[in-house]
Formats: C-alpha cells, structure tokens, sequence
C-alpha cells in the first residue's frame, strides 16, 4: 500500500480547528437533477457554494493556518493559486490576523482578484499560468522568509478539505458512491481518507477537464506525466502535473477517473443552475459532469457530488448560459 498523506485523526483534528470559524454547509437532493442524469441514479450534493468564499477551499486555508505555529502565522504566508485557494487563504488569514499573499497568473479572473484583495491580502500577478505563479510563490519564500502553504501539497491542507466529506457521510449516510472533480487532488485524497475509514468499500470517482487533464493520464498510464498546457475554462482545474503529496492516493483510492469537455462542463453548469438555483462554477460542477458520464457505472445508486465555487466572473457566466462553450 502506498504511503497515505493524512489519517482520519488529521481530519477530525481539522474539524476542530474549523469549528470556531465555518458552519456545516446541507447536502440536498433535487428531482430535476435526478432526472437529467437518469439511469435511477439519485443525487445528493454537498453545496460548498455556500462557503463565505463560495469555495471549500476556505476548508483548507482555516485548516492550514490554524495548525501552524504562532511565530510562523505573525511572519506571514504566500500560496499559488487560480482563485478559490487564495480566497480561502485570505479569509483565513482576516480570522487569523496572519498576512496573506496570494500570487495568480497574468489575466486571472478579475473577480477573484478582486475578492482575494478585498479580504486584505496582498495580490502577485505574475506567469502564464498557475504552475508559472507556484515558481513565484516559492520565490518570495526563499525571499522574504513567508510560508508556503501550498494548494495541495500540505498534509493540513488535505485534511481540511477531508472534513467536506466527513460531514457530508454524516448528513447523507445512505449515500453509495461519490465522485469528485480534481484539480491537485486535496478535496478527493481528502475524501477517500474519510471513505476508507469510516465506509470500507465506498467507491470514489474521479472527474478532470479534457484540456487540463495530467493527473487523469497519469492515473492511466501509473507514473507522473505532465503537460505543456492546461486549457479550460474550469480555471480550478488548470493544473498541468501531479502532486507529491495526492497521487499515490489517487492511484490507489480511485475506483474510476474520467475526463468531460468543456460543453459537458459548461453543461452541467447551466444544469446545477437550472435544477438548483444556486450558482457553480466549472471547477466546482466537474464533478456533475463526470457523474452524468459516469451514469451507466452508478445506474441505481445514491451518489455524492460537490458544488464548489459559486465564483465565475461574469463574463464567462453569459458564455455559458448562452451556450457558447
């Protein structure tokens, strides 16, 4: 067995230094979903778009900071990211009275720019993509001495991210299957060390964007592989390698892993919308994409997906719902 990131422990002791800051967020069902996916599968979604960032990734940044040491917290920390880590971070660290730097590529969505700088953390615009921002993160640390919390590669960041999934196997025990989008990995290792824990044998999927796809050829293929690019709209998801710290979990833990396009991901978009009224962006309705591709597998069961990231900017926003993607 490969070497796990974090135990159920972490998580729980993850929980606990949320407690103080995050409310549960409801696992709802909803007919009209039900029904688009077909094949009798019955859905039950975790909306993590009702976050105070609109992300679970606020999950990871309480998480992270709160299990680091006081004099670490005072000096500051810098992370990558293509929005929702950012944001998480930022929020955190208004809670925390800890400095946030936040570094995102050249042209990122102005609307979490914004946000990100809003909540009082300095903002890096800086590389082409996230992977070029993470070389500027790691930069400013060797620089200015900040602390690195990565969006994926932190224990505490994983296990952050595992307690979406604790509450959600609380609140929906009749719950079968779920089925996660990946962009590094933290919400779905998160997930499985929840799973295999407390429910042995509870198949967990995987779903990543056809353009940004590293981590699904990897699972593939066995190794590591990256890629040139990583081009979707789903900016979450605009990752071109694996991570030290997820893939062996990922390799081991996943029952399946699929790719949609971007029409299916801009589809399930405009359905979450639709059937739920609440708002997903692409990252964060990846995982309702993958479900409905994945239909025949789960056909008849009880399936758990997240809604993560209610943080599309506008313009996208009307491409999609005009069904231009």
């Amino acid at each position: 067995m490969a070497h796990w990131p974090i135990r159920l422990d972490d998580v729980h002791a993850a929980n606990e230094r949320l407690r103080p800051h995050l409310q549960p967020t409801p696992v709802r069902a909803y007919g009209l979903l039900d029904e688009a996916v077909g094949r009798g599968v019955r859905v039950r979604v975790k909306h993590e778009n009702f976050q105070p960032t609109g992300a679970f990734k606020v999950r990871n940044g309480v998480s992270a900071l709160g299990a680091l040491a006081p004099e670490v917290r005072k000096r500051g920390v810098v992370a990558a990211t293509r929005g929702n880590h950012g944001l998480g971070l930022a929020w955190a660290g208004a809670r925390l009275d800890t400095p946030v730097t936040v570094c995102v590529p050249v042209g990122n969505n102005p609307e979490k720019n914004a946000a990100v700088r809003g909540l009082g953390a300095r903002l890096v615009e800086e590389g082409k993509d996230y992977d070029e921002s993470l070389v500027t993160a790691e930069r400013l640390v060797r620089e200015s001495g900040l602390h690195m919390v990565h969006s994926t590669n932190d224990a505490s960041v994983v296990a952050g991210a595992g307690t979406l999934t604790l509450e959600m196997l609380e609140q929906a025990p009749e719950i079968e299957a779920l089925v996660y989008s990946i962009g590094g990995g933290s919400q779905a290792v998160g997930g499985l060390t929840v799973a295999r824990a407390l429910r042995p044998g509870l198949p967990v999927y995987g779903v990543q964007a056809e353009g940004a796809s590293a981590i699904h050829d990897s699972w593939h293929a066995g190794r590591p592989l990256s890629k040139p690019s990583a081009a979707t709209f789903a900016d979450g998801l605009a990752t071109r390698s694996t991570y030290a710290l997820t893939f062996e979990a990922l390799r081991e833990g996943l029952a399946g892993f699929v790719t949609v396009s971007e029409a299916e991901i801009a589809e399930a978009v405009r359905l979450a919308h639709a059937a739920t009224h609440t708002l997903v962006e692409g990252a964060g309705a990846a995982g309702l994409a993958g479900l409905s591709k994945l239909r025949d597998t789960l056909a008849g069961k009880t399936v758990g997906v997240v809604f993560s990231g209610a943080n599309i900017d506008q313009a996208t926003l009307r491409r999609v719902l005009a069904a231009e993607i």
